[in-house]
């Protein structure tokens, strides 16, 4: 749960798509609150619910930790893979009812007009707090978000190493696979150039089979993935504000499709235009 200025952080998140009542009702009601489509999916929530959060570290004067508020919106987001995951309710509520920390900001947002200037303003915000008792470190949003996967370790060089050993595995097995066939029927191509067909067209027809055969593989296990992606994505919406796989994502697994296939077959596909017929019959 963030809380935050409501007026002026829905300025900074133009992407956010709320209902103009409901957002009305969220900037007027101090006791409300503004939840993602995802998480309100996850949890079943609808605008109206009054729910309990309870929190680890802020009480209320009172003394409780559980804090009772009213869902009044539920935005989504016109990005595909924007946050729809997160809460938000207002600072000032929440700075008057917490009984620690009075007054005090774990962090602001600022909205720039170009991201040219992205380092030079930041340089300038945390020389300004420099030697004083509350020093910034001004970064992107996308830097701050992935200083928290970096606690874990290099995510994304892991992913790459494992797809790159995954793909020379599958180029291992596919070349085989191509070259074991073209052996077995060599004789079947070798009738091919006496009926008339070109090294050139035995050459295409064996690497069209090459892609065939990765094109079918890779269409099957791209389905699979989506089908996970869409099943783990409700699972995971408290942890990451989007997984889903992207329109770029779909193009590089095309494109790997493509490369895997014609790398698996242009060797063997080669030694079979090149074979001459009488060799190539000889052998059977």
């Amino acid at each position: 749960m963030y809380p935050v200025p409501p007026e002026s952080y829905l300025a900074v998140y133009p992407e956010y798509v709320i209902p103009a009542q409901d957002r009305e009702r969220w900037l007027h009601d101090r006791e409300g609150i503004l939840v993602g489509r995802a998480l309100a999916a996850t949890h079943g929530w609808k605008v109206g619910d009054r729910i309990p959060l309870r929190s680890d570290i802020y009480a209320q004067r009172d003394g409780t930790f559980v804090w009772d508020f009213v869902i009044d919106a539920i935005y989504d987001n016109k990005e595909p893979g924007g946050d729809v995951s997160s809460v938000f309710m207002h600072y000032d509520y929440f700075d008057e009812s917490r009984s620690i920390g009075k007054g005090n900001v774990g962090f602001y947002i600022m909205r720039l007009d170009s991201a040219q200037h992205s380092a030079e303003i930041a340089r300038a915000i945390d020389a300004r707090f420099a030697n004083s008792s509350a020093e910034t470190k001004t970064g992107t949003e996308k830097a701050f978000v992935q200083s928290f996967a970096s606690q874990t370790g290099d995510i994304g060089a892991i992913a790459t190493s494992i797809g790159i050993a995954v793909f020379f595995t599958m180029l291992l097995v596919s070349a085989n696979t191509m070259a074991q066939s073209v052996r077995e029927r060599t004789n079947e191509l070798m009738v091919l150039k006496t009926l008339g067909f070109s090294d050139g067209a035995v050459l295409a027809l064996v690497i069209g089979e090459s892609l065939l055969l990765t094109v079918l593989g890779g269409a099957l296990g791209t389905a699979l993935a989506q089908l996970l992606v869409s099943r783990l994505s409700t699972a995971l919406s408290q942890y990451m504000s989007s997984f889903l796989l992207t329109p770029a994502s779909y193009l590089l697994a095309a494109g790997l499709m493509l490369a895997l296939g014609f790398a698996a077959g242009v060797f063997p596909a080669a030694r079979a235009s090149r074979l001459k017929i009488v060799d190539g019959l000889a052998r059977h």
